[in-house]
């Protein structure tokens, strides 16, 4: 472990990203070995490095880990919170809707049937799909922060036909058109969140998503049940309409967010992306220049784009049909290689933690959890509302330990844990349903124990498939497949949330017992998924995830990244750094 004190580095965390070289695009192995790449002047600046005893891989670290690498990196922390409303419109949305569907104005007005009442809610989500696909084009294209400008401002007129509705058809439209906006937003958020965070603390600033996404479902369902009883269309018309602020201060405040540094590597805007990533890593100019982290850091995405690009024109061999970047067949190009065998694995868990933790059930909860309640029994108003309105709130309670301790505890044993629970609580609540429905009026403490159940899958959720369902996309997709890969994720989401929507009342009003079993064997297949598929990718850098896929560990794959690490200087610095520092 290097420890550097007196003007240099002091170390205080061990292992925070495993990496395995990288490089700078000045200096040829040749030149390189004459002189060196870390200037002899040191940052006073705290953070770790450690060259491992095979004399390859190293570790390194701006900071500590929990709460305390959360203030450590407080900059960092400002900016992905501020993204994070992105999730706070998706939650606001699942959770006002609950309301809204059982409000005694909004029923006189527009009688509904169960299937209306899900196509209603479904219809967000199919527009989400479109808007996660979309997304990623426009990101990589332009930028993360002009594409959540764009996606704000679809939001915003969305929620303004939602709010003045005159006809169910205005309603529908409405959440149609600010459908499309709550998908861009949930691809972009989370991607622009991965790509500023520094790795030791990356898990935690990405759980920050979930936590905006419960927040939002608490305040949007609070807000619904104050207005609930007011007389006149105002009762649900407000809370419709106060979704818009999120979106106004998220468009007009993302202009002040620092611009993404790996996005700007992929753009060949190098001096950009260091100054970038000095600003994240609270570096000043001068500090940024003699800083060997942040040239770690820097050389790490130079090399892992050098890379991509070579393997997005593999196999072209003549110059003049080399791919340009974002035309129509390289956007083709992109797609089609999420499928190729080598990133397959990956793509399947993008696509299928989304599955999962929809169908879990949580949404079906949230959307719905005034009719579920009333499925297991529970009898009046403002008693089914207010169990329904519990689920947020213990949600948003289980969520908060897992953004401070999810890189320590990792993802797997979370997952596991969690979907074991979740498919215990469902199997229980299902069981109580079957036996006691025909006379809940005789068997009332059943009733509540059967909402006690509700209440310990929320828990579960919370600290699992909820926020890591978040974190993984992110995570397990190279740079220039990035954006693709958690857009093609983010649509998973939103295609089974949209079957949620849709069939939820539909299956209720059939069999309530079956519903919560349909939950339960989607989290059991869910725990057999986590244990033998999902790769822990806890302490691992976004740069050197590959490592833990066996498709990008093959040799010829292994060469060429060895010789861009060369070329661009990246393993003469590794090596220097280990022996000024051993």
């Amino acid at each position: 472990m290097t420890n550097l004190d007196n003007g240099g580095y002091i170390a205080i965390s061990g292992n925070a990203a495993e990496t395995q070289g990288r490089p700078d695009d000045e200096s040829s192995p040749r030149d390189s070995a004459r002189e060196p790449l870390l200037p002899q002047r040191k940052t006073k600046l705290r953070g770790t490095f450690q060259l491992h005893p095979d004399g390859y891989s190293y570790s390194y670290s701006y900071g500590p880990k929990g709460v305390v690498g959360l203030l450590h990196n407080y900059y960092a922390l400002l900016c992905a919170f501020f993204a994070s409303i992105g999730g706070l419109t998706f939650g606001y949305d699942q959770g006002v809707i609950a309301n809204v569907l059982v409000m005694t104005d909004f029923l006189q007005r527009w009688p509904i049937t169960p299937l209306q009442k899900g196509s209603m809610t479904a219809v967000l989500e199919l527009g989400a799909l479109l808007g996660a696909l979309g997304a990623g084009t426009l990101a990589d294209r332009y930028s993360r922060r002009h594409s959540i400008f764009v996606a704000c401002a679809v939001f915003c007129i969305g929620s303004c036909f939602q709010c003045g509705a005159q006809s169910l058809s205005h309603l529908f439209i409405g959440r149609a058109v600010g459908g499309v906006g709550v998908g861009a937003l949930s691809m972009l958020s989370p991607l622009y969140m991965a790509e500023i965070s520094p790795p030791e603390v990356r898990g935690s600033l990405m759980s920050l998503e979930q936590f905006s996404i419960v927040l939002g479902v608490v305040f949007g369902f609070w807000t619904g049940f104050l207005t609930r009883s007011l007389p006149s269309s105002a009762a649900w018309r407000i809370p419709l309409g106060i979704q818009l602020v999120p979106g106004a201060i998220l468009g007009f405040g993302c202009f002040f967010l620092p611009p993404s540094p790996r996005l700007l590597v992929l753009h060949g805007r190098y001096d950009d992306a260091m100054a970038t990533l000095a600003q994240l890593r609270l570096r000043s100019s001068e500090e940024a220049r003699h800083d060997p982290l942040l040239q770690i850091e820097l050389l790490e995405m130079k090399v892992e784009t050098a890379l991509v690009q070579r393997v997005l024109n593999d196999g072209v061999n003549e110059r003049d049909n080399l791919l340009r970047p974002w035309s129509l067949e390289s956007e083709l190009h992109a797609w089609k290689r999420l499928f190729q065998k080598k990133y397959r694995d990956r793509t399947w868990i993008g696509v299928l933690v989304m599955v999962f933790q929809q169908w879990s059930g949580i949404n079906a909860l949230l959307y719905y959890g005034p009719t579920i309640a009333r499925s297991i029994g529970l009898r009046g108003d403002t008693s089914t509302l207010l169990v329904s309105g519990g689920i947020g709130i213990v949600q948003f309670l289980a969520v908060i330990p897992t953004i401070l301790y999810i890189d320590r505890a990792g993802r797997k044993p979370l997952l596991r844990s969690g979907s074991a629970l979740m498919a215990l609580s469902h199997v229980s609540i299902a069981l109580l349903v079957n036996l006691f429905e025909s006379d809940w009026l005789a068997h009332s403490t059943v009733a509540w124990a059967a909402v006690g159940g509700i209440y310990t899958f929320t828990v579960a959720y919370g600290v699992s498939f909820g926020p890591i369902g978040w974190v993984l996309p992110s995570e397990v997709f190279p740079l220039s497949m990035r954006s693709k890969g958690v857009a093609l994720s983010t649509a998973s989401n939103w295609f089974n949330n949209f079957l949620i929507g849709l069939m939820t009342p539909v299956l209720v009003d059939y069999s309530p017992a079956g519903t919560f079993m349909i939950f339960a064997i989607a989290c059991a297949l869910a725990y057999f998924w986590a244990t033998y598929s999902v790769p822990e990718t806890a302490h691992v850098s976004l740069e050197e995830v590959d490592a833990v896929f066996s498709s990008s560990v093959g040799r010829e794959d292994a060469q060429l990244k060895e010789q861009i690490e060369e070329d661009l200087g990246l393993r003469h610095l590794i090596g220097e750094l280990g022996a000024d520092y051993r």
